[in-house]
């Protein structure tokens, strides 16, 4: 049966993030835009990261332009957005399309698991995926990363 962990990205500094390396751990895998109406929402991000790391949460972001070219930077200045923008210091994937038919296979995996809601309609939706490479749940892009449901969800992977 194929999980989460049988995919890879490419890290934004260009080198193989295989989702392997995450075993045995939950990830918030989040699709990220530098110029979005919901960018703050990487502030609760940061703050779900560091309130949950230490028990074992990876939150993944993973930058995409495919919503109104929200994303337009390359991946160094993607990079460099969030770390000086909002502290950001949980690993990110280089930028990738996360729906239609050119999607990266672990978003066109998790539609077959989780069906529609899995597919991504907006930048910042969430994507849990278990311990065990398993996916769990599907957030709206709206659903702020800091919302009861989003941390219950989490708390409940860990």
């Amino acid at each position: 049966m194929t999980t989460a962990h049988d995919f890879s990205f490419t890290s934004i500094d260009g080198k193989p993030m295989p989702l392997s390396q995450f075993r045995g751990h939950p990830v918030l895998v989040v699709n990220v835009a530098s110029k979005c109406g919901l960018t703050p929402q990487y502030e609760g991000l940061v703050k779900l990261y560091h309130d949950h790391k230490d028990e074992g949460l990876v939150v993944l972001g993973v930058p995409s332009n495919q919503f109104m070219g929200q994303e337009p930077g390359t991946n160094e200045e993607i990079a460099t957005f969030c770390s000086t923008t909002f502290g950001v210091d949980f690993p990110m994937t280089e930028k990738v399309d996360v729906k239609g038919e050119g999607a990266h296979p672990f978003y066109l995996w998790m539609k077959e698991q989780l069906g529609q809601p899995a597919e991504p309609v907006w930048n910042f939706h969430k994507l849990l995926v278990g311990k065990d490479g398993k996916a769990i749940r599907a957030f709206d892009p709206r659903t702020e990363p800091l919302a009861p449901d989003v941390v219950r969800a989490v708390e409940g992977a860990l």
